[in-house]
């Protein structure tokens, strides 16, 4: 991060934003949005403004939010920064990295063309990304784009828990950051096997695992909260009778923190990379180094 940089943000996200701008430290401004009748918005920033302009706005809700964020990007630009950097902890649209089905969209590519075009570097965190390892080869940005770890920032938080326990990921493509969040934490870990029969239809299974009291399940994304239940499930099949989970990005769709607690989690907690009342574990510090690294 260079001097004569600031913080930008919308209402929706301006807690985590100032967050970050008390770690820099740098100025937090708020943009401010106004609707038309047939849904345009306008949105309004400084007359004049940093010559680097950090916006800060996670992309959840992403068809609402994503027009609006590429008009600020311009208006960024038009009032007087030299580079703008978008800083979106949950990066939509990145599942899509290829045709599933005729008549589909490349959907990654489309919103990454977007991005690099209006933004000189984009962060996220733990973006979904599955055959291509880099967020860098989907965003086209004259700054290197990159998906930042909130394995640190969870590692933090395990770390303060005393007791016996595991930490658990559902899936082999937990594996890897279950392996860093665990490593330095004096608990051990365990993966399971998934099998996803739809978007609320999954199992899980764990084969030969040792007796805990106690399980603290770590997953990327919470929307349906079927893998956390059938994870959850799996686990007092083996006997362990606390259980409490930690997910990056608190998407939770209508009825899921139900099915979750009626799978028997006692405590269900997220990252801030979208607000929620389970927020418990800031990602400010994960960003406010990126920031200030490049």
């Amino acid at each position: 991060m260079r001097t004569g940089a600031a913080i930008y943000c919308f209402n929706d996200g301006a807690k985590l934003a100032r967050r970050v701008a008390s770690l820099l430290p740098a100025r937090c401004v708020k943009i401010r949005t106004h609707h038309f009748p047939d849904g345009e918005s306008l949105v309004q920033v400084e007359p004049r403004v940093a010559r680097e302009a950090i916006l800060i706005r996670s992309l959840d809700q992403p068809d609402a939010k994503l027009l609006p964020t590429l008009l600020a990007a311009d208006a960024l630009r038009r009032a007087g920064a030299r580079r703008v950097i978008a800083v979106a902890p949950y990066l939509p649209y990145m599942r899509q990295d290829k045709m599933f089905a005729p008549g589909q969209p490349v959907s990654q590519r489309v919103i990454g063309d977007i991005l690099g075009r209006y933004f000189d570097r984009v962060l996220t965190i733990e973006a979904h990304l599955h055959r291509i390892e880099r967020l860098s080869d989907v965003i086209p940005s004259r700054q290197k784009s990159e998906s930042l770890s909130a394995a640190f920032a969870i590692q933090a938080w395990i770390r303060r828990v005393r007791e016996d326990c595991v930490v658990v990921g559902p899936d082999q493509e937990s594996r890897r950051w279950i392996d860093a969040i665990a490593a330095d934490s004096d608990h051990e870990f365990a993966v399971g096997e998934k099998q996803r029969e739809g978007d609320r239809n999954v199992r899980v299974r764990f084969d030969g695992m040792r007796r805990y009291e106690r399980a603290i399940i770590v997953d990327d994304i919470a929307s349906s909260g079927a893998t956390l239940a059938a994870t959850a499930r799996a686990l007092r099949g083996q006997g362990i009778r606390v259980i409490d989970a930690i997910v990056v990005h608190a998407l939770f769709a209508p009825g899921a923190l139900g099915l979750i607690r009626r799978a028997g989690i006692r405590r269900l907690l997220s990252c801030d990379t979208i607000a929620h009342r389970t927020n418990a574990i800031s990602v400010a510090p994960t960003i406010a180094e990126a920031l200030r690294s490049r």
